[in-house]
């Protein structure tokens, strides 16, 4: 995606063929700047104070952290120390496992595991470009469904939640990616931009990469959606997702529950955007056994912003002696969900049609690695 006319990735290799740039995401919308992790400690920081966030992102952030790994040191015992000091960086994003997994399982088989870290690493981050663009073209389809419902009279007003646009992924992004797909289309939307609290990434990030793409879009209070939806203001909503259960619970950022509340209540479609990868097949009951993180209170009790002069404050909100529990996410029933959108297609999450996606996604996988992958 573009800022201010030049494209950028988040996550990319430098020149020098072995440090990795980032833009650091703690700074947006006030800053843009670019930071470089030239260790595996570099990218566990960068991960865990979500300088990157957003599963499919942390996941390429975790790919490129093992390759830096390798480069100090490619023995076994640090191959091993770099898969656990990665893994406890951020529990309930299921793509950081899965990369994790992927790059520990293929550099134990490789003779020479430096060259062939940061191969594979490069090859998740395209994946995920390619795979992002595929949910944009599938979730395109249903915002134009939503345009011919309203007799293509008026844009298509969409709610999203957190941010799950291309700063959340190496490019494109999930939630957002069939919006820019329609708006590049000439389909004309509009988005309703939860602030997403506590850390307001719809605020900062998501009202930040749609303003530069020029996407119309409004910012909104978390608990106006359910009014929102009561007064026909809303379309569809389409969110993202952290992890995924094999039945179809959907774990996100914290609050997208009580949207999809509001919007069974209000008879409003609820999609949810994701790669295949966000998808934990190992457990089904998303409420009892996804692991929510919870995260330091000064994130509920305290708010940055940009001063008048110009300077970026951080100032407390809440009396200093009341205590807080910063719950990051929670998880949304599959009976809420209207279909998932993948990569692979849309499904609804019901029994026949998860088994059908899991078929998909299995026979691809077996393909990918008879050609070596």
């Amino acid at each position: 995606m573009n800022v201010d006319g030049r494209p950028y990735r988040t996550i990319w290799l430098n020149d020098d063929g072995a440090s990795v740039g980032v833009i650091d995401q703690t700074l947006l919308p006030h800053r843009f700047e670019v930071v470089h992790w030239r260790t595996v400690e570099d990218a566990a920081t960068g991960i865990r104070n979500m300088v990157v966030r957003g599963a499919p992102l942390i996941g390429a952030a975790a790919a490129y952290g093992m390759a830096l790994a390798m480069q100090d040191d490619s023995g076994d015992e640090n191959l091993q120390v770099a898969y656990d000091t990665l893994f406890r960086t951020r529990p309930t994003a299921v793509n950081l496992r899965w990369a994790l997994d992927l790059m520990r399982q293929t550099l134990y088989n490789s003779a020479e595991r430096t060259g062939a870290a940061y191969a594979l690493a490069g090859q998740i981050a395209d994946e995920d470009v390619k795979n992002c663009s595929a949910i944009g073209d599938r979730g395109e389809a249903l915002i134009e469904q939503a345009w011919e419902q309203v007799s293509r009279s008026r844009p298509v007003n969409i709610l999203t939640h957190c941010n799950a646009g291309w700063l959340a992924t190496v490019d494109w992004g999930t939630a957002l990616a069939p919006i820019y797909k329609a708006f590049n289309a000439g389909i004309p939307v509009h988005v309703w931009v939860d602030e997403t609290r506590p850390r307001n990434q719809g605020a900062s990030l998501t009202a930040w990469e749609l303003g530069h793409h020029g996407v119309p879009h409004t910012l909104i209070v978390d608990n106006a959606g359910g009014h929102l939806m009561q007064h026909g203001l809303v379309d569809l909503c389409i969110v993202g997702s952290d992890r995924t259960t094999a039945s179809g619970d959907v774990a996100n950022k914290i609050g997208t529950y009580l949207k999809a509340l509001a919007a069974r209540d209000n008879g409003v479609p609820f999609y949810v955007a994701l790669p295949v990868s966000t998808i934990d097949w190992t457990i089904e009951n998303g409420v009892r056994d996804i692991p929510i993180e919870k995260r330091a209170p000064e994130e509920l009790t305290h708010i940055s912003g940009e001063a008048d002069n110009g300077d970026v404050r951080t100032v407390r909100l809440a009396p200093k002696d009341s205590p807080a529990a910063n719950y990051a996410f929670d998880v949304t029933p599959r009976h809420l969900v209207s279909a998932l959108i993948t990569e692979r297609g849309v499904f609804r999450p019901i029994a026949e049609e998860m088994a059908e996606l899991r078929r998909r996604v299995e026979e691809c996988t077996a393909g990918e690695y008879a050609e070596g992958r």
